[in-house]
């Protein structure tokens, strides 16, 4: 049984800020653009981060924390290792969820679209923007592949450190990308006192290029 005196007991007022139909953007791009700015503006910590669900191959799911590193109108971008689970997983099942939990703003931004990779020009110009160190990392890291030990890993790094030395260009491997997620429903929630929320939620047809529906949920 929990110990009552635990955080798990502790209930937290989530305020009286409101999240209105008439305060919302009539498309939900310009209005994650708001949020995310504000989130900013108000000293989230990585506002960018987001858990990103999958589900693998064998239909089992998982989630992961990773960095959004673009968006606009045609989707949400991120980058990884698509060798990894993840990468696995949306070859296998090529749709994600994406949720960007502001818990000092008492808001959370919950996404699920259709995702495929982005090419090969985007992947490049992304990687030279990454520190000299993020590329020999993302070069000797097979992601989510075991390893014997940590000083194993390290070697590699030291290998790819003397062949490419700081200032020198670092090749993208080509098991590394960006993959777009093509939004069709996007939730804006809001915390509220008592529990009694505001969800409202954003969704289109399937093409992903219908027009926006726009509803509140019950809490």
């Amino acid at each position: 049984m929990t110990d009552p005196g635990l955080p798990l007991s502790q209930h937290t007022d989530y305020g009286a800020e409101r999240l209105d139909e008439a305060d919302l953007a009539a498309d939900p791009s310009p209005q994650f653009d708001r949020w995310l700015a504000d989130a900013a503006e108000r000293g989230v910590y990585e506002p960018n981060a987001m858990v990103v669900g999958t589900i693998d191959a064998d239909g089992v799911p998982s989630s992961r924390t990773v960095l959004l590193r673009a968006h606009d109108e045609r989707g949400f971008v991120f980058y990884t290792d698509r060798s990894s689970r993840k990468g696995r997983a949306l070859a296998a099942h090529p749709v994600a969820t994406l949720l960007f939990p502001w818990y000092s703003l008492h808001r959370q931004v919950i996404v699920t679209g259709d995702v495929a990779p982005v090419g090969d020009d985007e992947s490049d110009a992304y990687w030279r923007t990454r520190p000299h160190g993020s590329r020999l990392a993302g070069t000797a890291s097979r992601q989510s592949e075991p390893i014997a030990s940590r000083d194993e890993l390290e070697a590699r790094v030291r290998e790819l450190e003397a062949e490419h030395p700081e200032g020198s260009p670092v090749p993208r491997p080509g098991r590394w990308g960006g993959y777009r997620v093509t939004p069709w429903r996007i939730e804006f929630w809001q915390g509220r006192t008592s529990r009694l929320h505001d969800r409202l939620v954003f969704t289109r047809d399937g093409s992903a290029r219908g027009e926006w529906k726009l509803e509140r949920l019950q809490p």
